[in-house]
């Protein structure tokens, strides 16, 4: 690493927010902050202004300005790397930071929640993805993105909530409080609910989500069974990193985190507590090239 580095940043980035955190190289904490979605399949520039909003507020704690920047070494963990086109365009736009290094927001979590070792994680938040670190490669399930993967996350079952308050509209499934509270929100009125989904994003979805969870808590049937199926494709995810060679999976993530009481007993005994968040994994890779695909030129 260059003598000019200073501060090490480490990013995590998901569909719904972006979070930066600063350390001097001494690895003390100096400042944190939180922007928008950093999921560069929405877009590398939306991504890269969410990211450097994240570093500039994250600096102005740390008592820092952009005089700086060119003392950073920035690790990204962000959702939607894995996908090689959007990974190399966001690669190539222009940055003040010292150096940049990229890879998954799984692969961020993982670093952070083994501390650098080989472990596995099942991330769910907005979306989802399963990813084990092994003698040096990375076995990663789903992450595909939303709507064709990302089952377990916020977002599908946001979509599904809404298919099924569409079918309570239709009278084909029940009403239940935690539909009714759905149709509320949209004023009862389903064609704004069809209008909403023309533009509606993931996070948009994922929204519904501590509702499912609070309506289930008091007994909504709606409620119990989207959350059964979340917790049967979460442990469709844990078994398929178990498949891989994963002992111990740490669950993180919004979803994850709440989804343990809804296990399968023989699943939960998997789970394993995270030693580190995201921002710990990225700070890592701040340290080091982690970057997911080789750089060109």
């Amino acid at each position: 690493m260059a003598n000019s580095i200073a501060y090490f940043v480490g990013i995590d980035g998901g569909g719904t927010s972006c979070r930066a955190r600063i350390t001097d190289i001494n690895g003390t904490l100096l400042g944190e902050a939180k922007t928008g979605s950093a999921n560069i399949l929405l877009g590398a520039d939306v991504a890269m202004r969410s990211i450097q909003g994240a570093i500039a507020t994250a600096a102005e704690i740390a008592g820092l300005n952009e005089q700086h920047y060119t003392q950073m070494a920035v690790g990204l963990a962000l959702a939607g790397a894995e996908q090689q086109d959007a990974w190399y365009e966001f690669m190539s736009l222009p940055h003040p930071y010292a150096s940049v290094t990229l890879n998954t927001d799984a692969y961020g979590a993982c670093l952070g929640a083994w501390r650098g070792q080989d472990g596995a994680i099942l991330i769910a938040g907005t979306g989802s993805c399963g990813i084990l670190l092994s003698n040096g490669e990375q076995h990663i399930v789903g992450g595909r993105e939303f709507p064709i993967s990302d089952q377990g996350g916020g977002a599908v079952m946001g979509l599904r909530l809404i298919q099924q308050v569409l079918l309570a509209s239709d009278g084909i499934r029940t009403t239940t409080p935690l539909a009714q509270y759905m149709l509320e929100h949209f004023n009862h009125d389903i064609d704004a609910i069809v209008n909403w989904s023309k533009t509606a994003r993931p996070c948009d979805y994922g929204q519904f989500s501590p509702a499912i969870f609070s309506y289930a808590s008091q007994g909504d049937q709606l409620g119990i069974k989207m959350l059964n199926q979340t917790a049967a494709d979460i442990e469709m995810w844990m078994q398929a990193l178990i498949n891989k060679g994963a002992k111990q999976i740490c669950l993180m993530g919004s979803i994850a985190e709440r989804i343990v009481p809804w296990l399968i007993p023989p699943m939960q005994k998997h789970v394993a507590v995270p030693q580190g968040d995201a921002m710990d994994g990225a700070l890592t890779m701040a340290h080091g090239n982690h970057n997911l695909y080789p750089l060109r030129g």
